[in-house]
């Protein structure tokens, strides 16, 4: 069983669906320790002027140290200035309207009560849904399991009983230091092979990195196929750590 272990980010880009659909089963690590102004609360749309940063605001003031599944969005109507900022720079992206109101009603919904992780994870399974990904998500702080760094991950995939690990290349120089937590346990690790697709956007040249609702709104029912087509075969830790 291949299993991936990723923090819930706020609509993450398309990379973060190919590990998803990749898994059998997908780990939201909600125990981690929240970062300010990471994509934990944020990421960027394509916009005329290139890409441009969209933000949660979160109750950050004494509270350092809180676990993402802890962390309160500020009490005002940020998702519609989400939506707005959305509204501008894609209303005439060729399937803006297949997908926009269903994602701007589920904005609205899921921050009523002000959890971002819960709006994250909400986001995120909706996406899937778009996408057709067919994953078993859960989540690090309703499976009872204890450890710190890579010890909570060998600890989560004991518990599922995975012996597989993939994840993204950015992990590499933590799991070169932490890599005998998962060689005693006898699990592999794996690197994400993604190279970044290109399609046509709203805005010419093409630019990659942007949340994963500028490939729905510019592909629609093709986001899959467009998705898949960037990945490589996953890449065992040796051939990546020399």
């Amino acid at each position: 069983m291949k299993t991936i272990i990723m923090q819930p980010t706020y609509l993450p880009w398309m990379g973060y669906f190919d590990l998803i659909d990749q898994s059998d089963v997908f780990v939201f690590l909600d125990t981690a320790q929240f970062e300010k102004q990471s994509w934990q609360q944020r990421n960027r749309l394509l916009t005329p002027n290139g890409l441009e940063w969209i933000t949660v605001p979160v109750l950050i003031k004494g509270r350092f140290g809180q676990p993402i599944r802890e962390v309160e969005i500020k009490p005002y109507k940020f998702p519609e200035k989400h939506i707005r900022q959305i509204r501008q720079n894609y209303g005439r992206a060729p399937f803006f309207n297949q997908y926009s109101e269903e994602l701007f009603d589920l904005l609205v919904d899921a921050s009523k009560d002000l959890s971002l992780c819960h709006l994250n994870i909400e986001l995120i399974r909706w996406c899937c849904a778009k996408l057709s990904l067919q994953a078993t998500f859960k989540r690090s702080s309703e499976m009872g399991i204890q450890g710190k760094r890579s010890e909570l991950l060998v600890n989560i995939l004991d518990s599922l009983q995975s012996k597989i690990y993939v994840s993204p290349l950015g992990s590499l120089d933590y799991l070169r230091e932490d890599r005998h937590w998962f060689m005693d346990r006898g699990i592999d690790i794996f690197f994400q092979n993604f190279t970044h697709p290109e399609y046509r956007q709203v805005y010419a040249p093409f630019t990659p990195g942007a949340s994963i609702i500028d490939l729905l709104f510019n592909r629609g029912d093709e986001s899959l196929a467009v998705l898949r087509s960037g990945r490589g075969n996953a890449r065992p830790f040796h051939e990546v750590d020399v």
